[in-house]
């Protein structure tokens, strides 16, 4: 580890951050963090004290009193450096992302330089936090004209930013940049595979110039502190990436806190008759097989025309050898998927995969594992009663179910738990804007596979899939009260 991060490290272990310090925890316990490219020790993380937390958040309330007041330009100009510094320390970051999570050094180093987008885009956004509007009680019906209410934006105050082990920088910049932007103090807290990158960017937060006690990170296991930190009447405000389950329990322990969950999904892209096959296998091996699928965006299933259904087949197993046949070692130039980030997860894709053949579904590419490394899989013959229908397998495997018409895909689609993501590949985009009314989801593309991209545009999930709405001005909103000052003539 260069110099630039040696103060977040005392020889394997890793600290935690507090009021501008790296510090070691009085509990003296420690959780080790392996890699899942070869089971290697990368690090001891810190295991904090709750007497910890309550310092920690402590220390958030005070420095964002202070922080609220700077200059929103100040603000600005601190992120601005930030992502600057994030892009400096890129290469280091992609390696230890590659290292920690097992993600390909190509999509390690090209979601490096996208945090560093978002954080700079973020910076650019001062209009949102300078809002103001002026409302007249003459304009509302049969009403007098003798109040006036100036509305304008204030802080929320100190937000619980966690981040999952998928995108342990891009998905918790898109909660730490707008947060501070809007004047609020940010308590980062990464999951436990993915903390060290993590911690590696709050460092570079801190020698942006964020003031002490604004922005901090803790480590330690959710079961552990995850309850306390989420119910801790202090924070006012939580931001969670994470599975439905997790964030459903969350939700009930936070009582009346502002939220915003991004939770699991069950994306699916529905090929119809119509369809530019070349391209709709292409997204779809990409959107399936990306980081090995473990996106919450990720295509998990794909609803085929039978009139077409052969042809995408032979077309998305072309792509998957031309691109996503070479698993191994993600540090690796030639390596084309990586591992998947523990052999517990690959047991669990694994079943849904023996579930599914069990019940009549065949095996027509991929299906080896060694160990948590797994082929890109493709399922063919699956039907509505087999657990890979529904269950979202966060894994390298696509299930493809053929439907008779649009009705039983909008059907089935709708059916699932999940609303996050979904795809429409059709020449007719008419037919696909009015097809994408009727599903229950958060984000439809239309001739593209799902995903969270670009991050000025909405981005949320219905029913299971999540709570509120991100993307980079709807988060700044996310992160402010209104605040209505009546004057009475």
């Amino acid at each position: 580890m260069s110099d630039f991060f040696n103060e977040i490290k005392e020889g394997d272990e890793y600290k935690y951050f507090c009021d501008g310090r790296w510090l070691k925890s009085e509990s003296n316990q420690l959780i080790p963090i392996h890699s899942p490219i070869d089971g290697d020790l990368i690090g001891n993380v810190q295991a904090v004290t709750k007497e910890e937390i309550n310092r920690v958040i402590d220390k958030a309330k005070e420095a964002q009193k202070i922080w609220s007041n700077y200059p929103v330009d100040d603000r600005a100009s601190i992120l601005k450096i930030a992502a600057d510094l994030i892009r400096a320390n890129a290469e280091e970051l992609a390696n230890m992302k590659t290292f920690e999570i097992g993600k390909i050094k190509s999509s390690a180093f090209s979601s490096v330089m996208r945090s560093a987008d978002i954080v700079s885009y973020t910076a650019d956004q001062i209009e949102i936090i300078n809002y103001r509007e002026v409302l007249y009680s003459g304009d509302f019906v049969n009403s007098n004209d003798k109040k006036t209410s100036f509305i304008s934006r204030e802080p929320l105050g100190v937000v619980l930013a966690i981040s999952p082990f998928n995108y342990p920088i891009n998905l918790a910049v898109t909660k730490i940049a707008p947060a501070l932007l809007a004047g609020n103090s940010v308590i980062v807290k990464g999951a436990s595979q993915g903390t060290i990158s993590t911690a590696m960017l709050v460092e570079i937060f801190n020698k942006a110039g964020v003031p002490k006690g604004v922005i901090n990170f803790v480590s330690g296991k959710g079961s552990e502190i995850g309850d306390y930190l989420v119910s801790h009447k202090k924070v006012n405000m939580i931001t969670f990436t994470g599975s439905s389950e997790v964030g459903k329990n969350l939700a009930i322990k936070a009582g009346l806190k502002p939220l915003i969950l991004e939770l699991g999904g069950k994306d699916a892209a529905l090929v119809l008759p119509d369809a530019d096959i070349n391209l709709a296998a292409s997204q779809i091996a990409d959107g399936a097989f990306s980081y090995a699928g473990q996106r919450c965006t990720a295509i998990k299933r794909v609803f085929v025309h039978p009139d077409v259904h052969d042809e995408l087949v032979k077309k998305i197993i072309e792509n998957i050898e031309v691109r996503y046949d070479k698993v191994g070692d993600p540090r690796n130039e030639e390596t084309q998927m990586g591992p998947l980030i523990s052999e517990k997860q690959t047991d669990f894709v694994q079943d849904l995969i023996f579930d599914a053949v069990e019940s009549g579904a065949k095996i027509i590419h991929g299906g080896m594992r060694k160990a948590n490394y797994m082929d890109a899989t493709l399922l063919d013959g699956v039907t509505s009663d087999m657990r890979i229908a529904w269950e979202e397998q966060f894994g390298p495997v696509l299930p493809i179910i053929t439907c008779g018409s649009v009705e039983e895909m909008i059907e089935l689609h709708n059916k699932s738990q999940y609303g996050l993501g979904g795809s429409i590949f059709t020449s007719d985009i008419e037919k696909a804007k009015e097809i994408a009314t009727k599903l229950q989801t958060g984000v439809v593309q239309i001739n593209a596979k799902s995903e969270r991209y670009p991050d000025n545009f909405p981005f949320l999930g219905v029913k299971d899939s999540g709570l509120g709405t991100q993307g980079i001005r709807w988060s700044i909103e996310a992160m402010m009260r209104l605040k209505s000052v009546v004057e009475n003539k």
